[in-house]
């Protein structure tokens, strides 16, 4: 049986097939893993567990199936759902793990992450992302009515597409949102581990580091299915059609 991973679902009422995909590939493929981890992203925005919205009682019932199954699911908070807390894992049967986290994968330690601190070139993103990790951020956010915590998940993704649309007409979108090398580097470094598994990048591939480093990229759910298997004979990442 394979380990499966999945990232940058972005799971949103305005998709809803993709919403259906996630759910087949629950009650399909996923009934015959070993585990299931979600690295982030899993929802477009999460404003807290208190949201009633369909997508999150969909997402909690499929998991929860999964996880009554006898399969365990583990999720990394992504920079879309990073306010994902422990009532929403409870309803899910899903288990949260820190970002990073060193799990060990048919013998092998292995580093999993969402993805976002390892593109540190990305200076304006770092910084807004250290504000709202912030407890005390979190706290207020929280203590706000669920409307307005609607409305500024709605501006703040508007202001990123706005930014990202201006990197890319700069040409620097390929670099800045990317990982950084020399970061990674660090990571492996820091943590004593050879392979990593990210998403976040929405650039799926399998590289090697040098020194017998691996790092491997999960793709992102926006126009089809993405997902890595792990077994004792190796990986496979690959594409799920809609159909």
């Amino acid at each position: 049986m394979a380990t499966l991973f999945i990232s940058d679902l972005h799971l949103d009422p305005e998709r809803p097939a993709i919403t259906e995909l996630f759910g087949r590939f629950v009650d399909g493929e996923a009934r015959a893993a070993d585990a299931l981890y979600i690295l982030g992203d899993l929802f477009e925005a999460w404003v807290g567990d208190d949201d009633p919205s369909e997508a999150g009682a969909y997402v909690a019932d499929k998991l929860h199936g999964l996880h009554d199954a006898g399969v365990p699911t583990y999720f990394v908070r992504g920079n879309r759902d990073f306010l994902l807390g422990g009532a929403y894992a409870e309803r899910a049967g899903t288990t949260i793990l820190p970002d990073p986290a060193v799990v060990v994968l048919h013998g092998e330690p292995t580093l999993l992450l969402h993805g976002d601190l390892l593109c540190t070139d990305d200076v304006a993103y770092q910084q807004f992302r250290a504000q709202t990790r912030d407890p005390r951020w979190q706290a207020q956010f929280l203590a706000q009515p669920l409307q307005a915590r609607l409305a500024f998940a709605a501006q703040a993704r508007a202001a990123s597409k706005a930014r990202y649309g201006e990197l890319q007409a700069s040409g620097q979108s390929e670099t800045i949102t990317d990982v950084a090398p020399a970061t990674v580097r660090e990571w492996f470094q820091r943590y004593g581990v050879r392979r990593m598994i990210h998403g976040h990048t929405h650039r799926p591939a399998i590289h090697h580091e040098g020194d017998g480093n691996l790092r491997i990229v999960l793709g992102d759910w926006y126009e089809q299915g993405s997902v890595l298997r792990v077994d004792a004979d190796g990986f496979d990442l690959a594409a799920l059609s809609r159909g």
